[in-house]
């Protein structure tokens, strides 16, 4: 009987199409039947999908009703192994969760639910909480997180503070008194693939507050109130306060790595690298001979941060193959040579109508994964040229 080859088959969501767990398995499938032996490990980028590849890497998924980005009680689940649990942001305080993904009330978005999911982990026994903070509905510098931690935020008159980052501009005071004690014995990571600050033209109101429905007036009182935030901690923190406002990565998620990072501890990590190094992705490369990844769509933003890139960099570093498969390509065969991949198939090779392709991506992918099958065959079964 032939051998089969071993393909690592890795890759991130195909947004409105597939989740990486399903891209992964008709991958995986058509593989299968063009004699390949494929291991599937969908991944993500340490947003949307984070927990679902970690679950199906072998975290235990657990599940609680939190507070959603404007108050309504949502379902979220967070991941646990060991000690170490990961909560994807996105499945509190997403902006998923809101309709038609653009708030109707930026000023009021919270990250509340998100504080509560890491209650959830810590009553589970996690001492290590690996926060992933993509997809954020929010703007309020984590004070909804802070909140749910037991953190008093506090106006003049010794009120408390509502949530919404469109309330900080009443900020005057932050108890920090009442923060879960076990918090100082746990280590705090957050995966994060953005560099920016917490204010200013590259801070987190002004580059992501339109993304998420704010618009000229909610942007500049949003920017206010995380000016106020930055005030208000450095009378409880001092200069620090104001170091980490400046820190890259303190604007991810509409603020909260700020949080994270000043009232936390935290550690900020790429999130494609935490989620290779928490899915054993190493050791699985070690005895691939090809890899497979994508998403569905390769651009210009793959290229900062975003999973397919950071697969094939860690595979290129090992000496494996890649292949990535896409829905949409928008790169030139320099840039995709610079990132790392060997050779790029597009669904729109197979259908070129997008939305028929989106519709009909898992068969889609079935076919290219028996191309890729066919073409490593070929590769192996080549015998060298003569010396």
């Amino acid at each position: 009987m032939a051998r089969r080859p071993h393909v690592l088959v890795a890759p991130d969501k195909f947004k409105g199409s597939l989740t990486a767990e399903q891209a992964a398995r008709h991958l995986a499938a058509g593989l299968r039947e063009g004699g390949a032996e494929p291991v599937r490990l969908p991944i993500a980028d340490g947003g949307e999908g984070t927990v679902e590849a970690l679950v199906a890497a072998g975290f235990t998924p657990r599940t609680a009703v939190v507070h959603g980005p404007l108050g309504d009680p949502v379902r979220a689940v967070f991941a646990l192994r060991g000690d170490t649990a990961v909560i994807e942001l996105a499945q509190a305080s997403g902006l998923a969760l809101v309709p038609d993904g653009r708030s109707a009330e930026p000023l009021r978005a919270s990250t509340r639910g998100t504080g509560e999911l890491l209650l959830r982990a810590l009553d589970a026994g996690a001492r290590h909480l690996v926060l992933a903070v993509g997809g954020s509905a929010s703007t309020d510098g984590g004070a909804g997180l802070l909140a749910a931690l037991g953190a008093r935020l506090l106006t003049a008159d010794g009120g408390e503070l509502p949530d919404g980052g469109g309330a900080l501009r009443e900020l005057a005071r932050i108890d920090l008194s009442g923060l879960d004690p076990r918090l100082r014995h746990t280590a705090v990571t957050v995966a994060c693939d953005v560099d920016n600050p917490l204010l200013g033209p590259r801070g987190a109101a002004a580059v992501f507050g339109p993304q998420k429905g704010a618009g000229p007036q909610d942007v500049a009182e949003l920017e206010s109130g995380l000016r106020q935030l930055v005030t208000a901690s450095a009378v409880e923190l001092g200069p620090r306060a104001e170091r980490a406002a400046r820190a890259p990565g303190a604007g991810a998620a509409g603020g909260t790595g700020y949080a994270a990072l000043l009232h936390l501890g935290a550690d900020l990590r790429s999130g494609i690298g935490l989620i290779l190094e928490h899915t054993g992705f190493a050791a699985e490369l070690a005895r691939s001979e090809l890899v497979v990844t994508g998403e569905g769509s390769l651009d210009e933003q793959s290229l900062h941060g975003k999973g397919p890139v950071g697969v094939a960099e860690a595979a290129r570093a090992a000496g494996v193959p890649v292949v990535a498969v896409c829905g949409r390509l928008a790169l030139t065969a320099e840039a995709l040579h610079a990132a790392g991949f060997d050779r790029v198939h597009s669904l729109a090779e197979w259908e070129p109508d997008p939305q028929r392709s989106m519709a009909h991506a898992g068969r889609l992918l079935e076919t290219v994964g028996r191309r890729i099958a066919a073409d490593l065959l070929r590769a192996t079964r080549t015998p060298p040229p003569p010396a």
